[in-house]
């Protein structure tokens, strides 16, 4: 770990637990991290060497300057809980390695092991056949019978058997190789939008979040940029339709004007 992660503090935490959040489908674990991060003040806490799990496929030119090669930001961040029992360790990776995923959710959970944090949570979608103008549900999994248990007293749906894409569910199945407890919530998107950023998933994930760990987050934010998300979808829909019949169908007049002799 000390090669791969570089720490900027070492802050005294109360009970902590980890966050960890990439990129996935409709940005849903990015959503919920970053808005934690802004709302809640998290404070720098360290970094992963992403030279090491990444590879530059390019330069930028800005000025005919050549710039040096950038890589994906993998930062924690750290905030201390005033008002509740458990503090928090974030994680945010902007992009997901091609390689070395395995290594990589160690990486970030040795200094979960450092802080000896006493769970991990992951946020992803579940694809459903939900349409855009339901309200979602946020699911729950565990990384073992009992930790799922819990979960049910805070009316998370638990959908037996499904499978987790990318680090956002990778991460867990690696804390249960270490025994470390780990949670996954899954906000149900529809099938038909997954390259839409969606954050009424993330809202109804956040929701049960704050649930869960008993903390004080304003959601107004989200909810009216979940609003307002919600609106765009029906009126591409509406759109998309209104193509779909125009495509499909020929006015009555332009029939009438071919059937005359």
């Amino acid at each position: 770990m000390e090669k791969l992660v570089k720490l900027y503090a070492r802050p005294r935490l109360k009970s902590p637990v980890l966050l960890a959040a990439w990129p996935g489908i409709s940005n849903v674990a990015i959503i919920i991290a970053s808005y934690l991060e802004r709302k809640l003040g998290f404070k720098r806490l360290g970094e992963i060497q992403a030279s090491y799990f990444f590879d530059p496929v390019g330069v930028i030119v800005r000025d005919n300057v050549v710039e040096a090669p950038r890589f994906p930001q993998s930062r924690f961040s750290y905030w201390k809980n005033e008002s509740g029992t458990d503090d928090i360790i974030l994680f945010i990776g902007e992009q997901q390695p091609t390689a070395k995923s395995y290594e990589l959710a160690n990486a970030v959970l040795d200094v979960g092991v450092k802080f000896t944090v006493k769970r991990v949570y992951t946020f992803a979608a579940a694809l459903t056949r939900i349409h855009h103008t339901e309200q979602p549900r946020a699911w729950g999994v565990a990384t073992s019978p009992e930790v799922a248990e819990q979960l049910r007293s805070y009316d998370l749906v638990q959908k037996g058997n499904l499978q987790i894409a990318g680090l956002n569910g990778l991460m867990l199945g690696v804390a249960k190789e270490r025994n470390i407890e780990g949670v996954c919530l899954l906000g149900e998107v529809p099938t038909y939008a997954t390259k839409i950023q969606n954050p009424i998933a993330a809202l109804a994930i956040l929701k049960a979040l704050t649930r869960t760990l008993d903390i004080k987050i304003d959601l107004s934010e989200l909810m009216q940029l979940a609003n307002e998300t919600r609106e765009s979808m029906k009126r591409a829909a509406a759109e998309a339709m209104g193509e779909y019949i125009d495509y499909f169908t020929e006015p009555i007049w332009e029939q009438d004007e071919e059937g005359e002799g």
